[in-house]
């Protein structure tokens, strides 16, 4: 198990990223949250299993369709033991 935080920059609020990342983490079978900040980035916590995390980390470096990713910054953080993966408002 490892747990990593994201941050995503680019052209990342309202085009689906945060269901994206959803859909793509319970796919995976990560657990943690995805939320939009205030500075215009999108932010993930994921938790899981060193190859699955791998493989979300290249598909959200990616993201959706309509989204345009100019940046993305990983660190690795501290397991906090989610359950499921939430999307925050």
């Amino acid at each position: 198990m490892k747990a990593v935080f994201i941050k995503i920059f680019g052209h990342v609020q309202g085009v689906g990223f945060r269901y994206f990342t959803h859909r793509i983490a319970k796919k995976l079978r990560i657990t943690g949250y995805v939320r939009n900040a205030e500075d215009g980035t999108v932010e993930i916590h994921a938790e899981g299993d060193e190859r699955m995390l791998e493989q979300f980390l290249s598909e959200v470096s990616r993201g959706p369709t309509m989204a345009i990713v100019t940046d993305v910054q990983v660190e690795e953080v501290p397991i906090e033991g989610y359950r499921d993966f939430d999307i925050i408002r």
